[in-house]
């Protein structure tokens, strides 16, 4: 039993009740057998039946329909319990040409990794002073579909090992990601530029 705890509701006529029950063990599988191990983080899923609320202190990951603002497909934000909530656009994310099942894995993931989306990483340039700010986001450097793997027939989101974001990793020196068994990783986040195939 994990002390995080993650309820996933439905509010989208895209996609039914049963893709989502469908899908919620594939993530739990994801997070605990390929996330947590990695980032140290793990969590409870669970999916919520129409009609039925969330329980208290649960965070959330709500499918919807439509993107609530221009050029996304989904985003991590809190409640106003101050609890974290993912957001799912499966339309939005359709017509984007991509699978909503990979936005779900995607937020879920960000969320486990950074859930108060208050996290950065500082790389400095050399022993200058100054430098670049990054957000922890886990998955935006691999995001792509054509990046996904699948879970128990689930295509679900590639992320990035804590080693990314470390300046002092070279090229090919560890895992960065999780799929880098099936890519060539060229660069850290400090480059900004993550996998060629």
């Amino acid at each position: 039993m994990a002390e995080i705890k993650i309820a996933f509701i439905n509010e989208s006529t895209d996609v039914s009740d049963a893709d989502v029950a469908n899908l919620v063990p594939a993530l739990q599988k994801q997070v605990r057998g390929d996330f947590a191990p990695a980032w140290g983080v793990d969590a409870d899923l669970r999916f919520v039946p129409r009609g039925e609320n969330p329980k208290p202190g649960e965070w959330w990951v709500v499918i919807l329909d439509n993107a609530d603002q221009a050029g996304v497909l989904g985003y991590h934000d809190v409640t106003m319990e101050g609890l974290p909530l993912g957001k799912v656009f499966a339309r939005t994310t359709r017509l984007d040409g991509g699978q909503w099942t990979v936005t779900a894995s995607h937020e879920l993931l960000e969320m486990l990794g950074d859930p108060e989306i208050n996290l950065i990483v500082f790389v400095q340039d050399g022993n200058q002073p100054t430098g670049r700010l990054y957000a922890y986001e886990v998955c935006d450097a691999c995001e792509d579909d054509s990046f996904g793997y699948m879970v128990d027939g689930n295509l679900v989101s590639d992320f990035v090992y804590p080693s990314w974001f470390e300046s002092f990793r070279k090229t090919n020196s560890t895992r960065f990601d999780h799929q880098t068994e099936h890519h060539q990783t060229v660069g850290t986040a400090q480059g900004r530029v993550h996998r060629v195939l």
